[in-house]
């Protein structure tokens, strides 16, 4: 049986987004812990501005995605879109990532086959060595709070879901940085997996005010389901009417439940800790799963922690790939990468 988060999850979400007496309460017990993170975090950037501590300089025009929040809100599917547009160009894009967990850089390799990927919490060194394996441009996963190295275009990730929390800082709320953090932003994208499509509008055209560079929207949804074994794809249709288990060890579970209920499956819910390692009893948990239900649906993030250690006499998990659609600011997202390319050449 998996260990559930499932209690602690529930709690943070209340804390963070609920508008009773209670939640109100606690959050003013962490006032006192919520002023000192926003302080330090004031501090620390005012000691990379006014170069008290060293911003390095990296050896290729770099791109840096990051978010204000803490929490899945679509980092990882963003840098690999703008990996793919850097190889649509002909330009071959080195991933660096912090090389937690060791989850990340995995689906990278899957989702963006001719990137190079390094995985190493010294970003500089990750930047040599992919250089040295022939990358021409660096793409930064998570690093818009990583103000020791220099970057070219700093991209902001905001989930619209965050439209329901509180704007307070860590712990009595979800912000890493306020959005007085924008400043730093040469462009923002606003991204929805649950919310609709005019919150998240409503959002941009705010954040809009605030940024003098594009501001895009992306949907992140199921795109295609893919067998863990065989590879073979198939339609995210084909979940409907069925029995479902929706196994996750991420940052939001609920989101992903949320798109996978919207196919029409009749879901049970089973989730980790996030970047929990699969153990053999998780393993066999899953395996007695997909004997009883129609389907097991993981997420990319989970499906490469599993890969070798599948039972063979077992029905396969389906992977739900996302797909990123822009519903706006696409064309003058591309156009700020194809301006860094030029820049660089």
């Amino acid at each position: 049986m998996p260990r559930r988060r499932g209690d602690g999850h529930r709690m943070i979400r209340w804390l963070w987004t609920s508008r009773g007496a209670g939640a109100r309460v606690v959050r003013a017990a962490l006032v006192p812990a919520s002023g000192l993170w926003h302080a330090g975090m004031r501090v620390r950037e005012a000691a990379y501005r006014r170069g008290w501590i060293a911003t390095h300089d990296l050896p290729m025009p770099a791109v840096a995605i990051g978010n204000l929040t803490v929490g899945g809100s679509g980092k990882t599917p963003l840098a690999g879109w703008v990996a793919q547009h850097f190889l649509q160009r002909g330009i071959t894009p080195g991933i660096l990532l912090r090389g937690y967990g060791g989850d990340e850089a995995d689906v990278h390799r899957d989702a963006v086959p001719g990137a190079v990927v390094e995985a190493n919490p010294d970003r500089r060194a990750g930047a040599a060595l992919a250089v040295a394996r022939g990358a021409r441009v660096l793409v930064l996963d998570d690093a818009y709070q990583r103000l020791d190295v220099a970057r070219d275009l700093n991209i902001c990730v905001i989930s619209a879901e965050t439209s329901r929390a509180v704007r307070w800082p860590l712990p009595a709320g979800p912000w890493r940085e306020g959005l007085r953090a924008l400043d730093r932003a040469d462009a923002v994208i606003v991204t929805r997996k649950r919310a609709d499509a005019a919150t998240a509008a409503t959002m941009a055209a705010e954040l809009s005010r605030r940024v003098a560079g594009p501001v895009a929207v992306a949907h992140l949804s199921l795109g295609v389901l893919r067998g863990l074994v065989s590879g073979a794809e198939h339609p995210v249709a084909m979940l409907e009417g069925r029995r479902v288990v929706a196994a996750s060890a991420i940052a939001d579970p609920d989101a992903f439940v949320t798109q996978v209920k919207r196919t029409g499956a009749q879901v049970q819910v089973a989730t980790w800790k996030d970047h929990h390692q699969f153990r053999d009893e998780d393993v066999a948990w899953l395996a007695h799963a997909s004997r009883r239900a129609d389907h097991v649906v993981l997420t990319a993030k989970d499906a490469v922690k599993l890969r070798g250690r599948w039972p063979v006499s077992v029905p396969e998990p389906l992977v739900a790939m996302l797909a990123v659609t822009f519903e706006q600011g696409e064309d003058a997202l591309r156009g700020a990468l194809d301006a860094l390319i030029m820049s660089g050449s």
